[in-house]
């Protein structure tokens, strides 16, 4: 199906057709043959790169030609949100009828900016939207479309509650909005579309073609059949696997399960890769690494990068500031950097595809169990999702390393159907963090109603009416005993305690473990280590860093040194390297001196401070 012939205001197609695009990919055309044009709800089911960011963008052109209202894009991650607001100001450029106004917003969930009122097209995280229907913003009615991005999100354990109590009040608003939803292959697509009344587009199709294998010993056996052989060196397959990709024409994308193996394989990387480059790309290489030790304090992490980057290589996780990570995603999508080593976090934050894609490691260490488990299956298809540049690479291979073990992770992984999404909805924190906010946002509601309400979500849909009930149960009991809400005859309000925790965005639990941890505070002196203290105790707290064997000392010290301003009793076994940092970082220490000190890279510390800001 080409463009022009896409039943859209001439001046659309004439941008779109700007934009290089000519023919629908067939998601895209499924999507248009399935009611998208025409105002029909539709959740698409397809790989990474199949082309759903054009499927938005046809949705929100359609509807701003056509309405008045609003148009909302949720994104699951700050980046990609800036990543489809630089995308989507574009459309700011056609004349529809209407002016188009674009913006943007992410964070501060304690207000709800004044812009977002007067603009047509918002990009929002899920928890900035959540924040915005808590605070009850009077332009929620006039949302006529709701695009939301990464659907299968729904299924996580911390962020996915959010996403389903959003889009349970939006499916559920008087406008009826049409709902678009984006999400990876998964296998119950049937019961999320029934779920959102959606119109199911599922197609497999991908630009560029996806070859699949496992490496063992330096033999790899693609899903197809075929074999070929990787020249094992001291370097380790990983990165035997990344090179023999570059020194065929390719860039390589090697996961690794942490950040410090992150930074070994680009390191051992660095050297033959180097050797591949032509003067041209070594000369602009040397001009980035300038760039990245001008633009940065000279921390360990830093320098390191900088030295690797001049040869042709990088890594990339959360520990790096904002400014090296941007320098190294732009670099790689030029094409100058040849082999990136990152961790996981990469394959759902960004969009930089490779035409290979290598994962080192199979297993993820998993908090809750502390030790190491298999990813899913999701995963994984996430993960081989960003092989193959489209307009660059004529197919796209993804390989696992396996241990004696080809066979099992062939049939698991790469045959394998990615895990059912599950809603969490249910889980107690989830659970009394909003049926709170509800209660907020509906004062007077009886308990049928919250009932009916959350029957109305994909935990509702997968759990009887009687479990719900019961869970609901415990949680009134524990806001009411708490003196978040008040009970008056069969109805049910936010008290004041209850409504600031509410806007405030935090976990019911953190609030009454602040208000009876601050309660015990005398008015006189000063109580800064002891707040810095309960804000990082708290589970809202991240990223939270354990002691190391070598941090006790000091921290004893510091501990006897702020005695007078602690608000409990504590010892170094109460305390964390956040702690420690958000103390040294209040008395004006450098990013240098606290990753010298603790270990603590600048990334890490932007999001502590940020964090500590909202909880504060």
């Amino acid at each position: 199906m080409k463009i022009e012939k896409l039943s859209l205001p001439d001046s659309a197609i004439d941008f779109l057709k700007s934009q290089g695009y000519e023919k629908l990919y067939p998601p895209q055309a499924d999507c248009v043959k399935s009611g998208l044009l025409d105002g029909r709800s539709i959740l698409v089911s397809a790989p990474t790169a199949s082309g759903k960011t054009l499927i938005a963008m046809l949705a929100m052109l359609n509807y701003l030609s056509k309405n008045k209202g609003k148009v909302i894009y949720l994104s699951p991650l700050r980046a990609l949100a800036a990543e489809k607001f630089t995308e989507f100001k574009k459309l700011e450029k056609i004349s529809i009828g209407r002016k188009i106004k674009t913006s943007i917003s992410t964070g501060d969930f304690e207000h709800i900016e004044k812009n977002l009122e007067k603009s047509n097209v918002l990009i929002l995280t899920n928890e900035k939207m959540d924040s915005i229907i808590r605070h009850g913003a009077e332009w929620i009615d006039d949302i006529g479309l709701v695009i939301s991005d990464e659907v299968h999100l729904i299924g996580d354990e911390s962020r996915g509650p959010t996403l389903e109590m959003i889009l349970t009040h939006l499916k559920l608003l008087e406008s009826k909005p049409q709902i678009i939803g984006l999400s990876a292959t998964i296998t119950n697509s049937n019961e999320i579309a029934d779920w959102l009344d959606c119109k199911l587009v599922k197609n497999d199709w991908r630009p560029v073609p996806l070859s699949e294998g496992v490496c063992d010993g330096g033999k790899v056996t693609m899903s197809d059949g075929e074999t070929f052989e990787v020249k094992p060196s001291l370097r380790g397959i990983p990165i035997d696997l990344g090179v023999q990709s570059v020194q065929n024409g390719g860039q390589s994308l090697v996961f690794a399960e942490t950040r410090v193996r992150s930074k070994s394989l680009a390191t051992k990387a660095a050297d033959v890769i180097s050797q591949l480059l032509v003067k041209k790309e070594l000369t602009a290489l040397e001009k980035t690494s300038k760039q990245i030790l001008a633009e940065n304090e000279h921390t360990e992490i830093v320098k390191t990068l900088a030295t690797l980057v001049k040869k042709g290589v990088a890594f990339h996780h959360a520990g790096l500031n904002q400014k090296c990570r941007e320098i190294v995603e732009k670099e790689f999508r030029n094409g100058t950097i040849k082999l990136l080593s990152s961790t996981p976090t990469l394959a759902a934050g960004v969009n930089l595809p490779a035409r290979r894609v290598v994962i080192s490691n199979i297993n993820r260490y998993n908090a809750k169990v502390g030790a190491n488990r298999p990813i899913s299956v999701l995963e994984y298809k996430q993960l081989c999702g960003r092989a193959g540049r489209p307009q660059y690479d004529k197919y796209g291979e993804s390989i696992i390393v396996g241990n004696g073990n080809t066979e099992d992770l062939t049939e698991y992984y790469i045959h394998g159907e990615s895990e059912p999404i599950i809603s969490k909805i249910t889980d107690d924190k989830s659970l009394r963090t909003h049926i709170l906010s509800v209660i907020v946002t509906h004062p007077g509601i009886k308990k049928e109603e919250l009932l009916e309400f959350f029957l109305q979500t994909l935990g509702g849909l997968q759990t009887t009416k009687a479990t719900l009930s019961f869970a609901i149960n415990i949680s009134l009991r524990f806001l009411s005993s708490q003196q978040l809400v008040v009970k008056k005859g069969e109805r049910y309000a936010g008290t004041a305690f209850g409504k600031k925790t509410s806007m405030l965005y935090i976990d019911p639990l953190t609030a009454t473990y602040f208000r009876d941890t601050i309660d015990n505070v005398s008015q006189q002196g000063k109580h800064t280590f002891g707040f810095l203290h309960i804000m990082t105790n708290c589970e809202e707290f991240f990223p939270n860093f354990s002691l190391r064997n070598k941090d006790y000392e000091s921290t004893s010290l510091m501990i006897e040194n702020h005695s007078s301003e602690l608000i409990e009793p504590i010892s170094e076994y109460d305390c964390s390297r956040s702690l420690l940092a958000l103390q040294m970082w209040i008395t004006e220490s450098t990013e240098l001196s606290l990753s010298d000190t603790l270990g603590i890279e600048a990334g890490d510390m932007h999001r502590m401070v940020e964090n500590a800001n909202w909880l504060s």
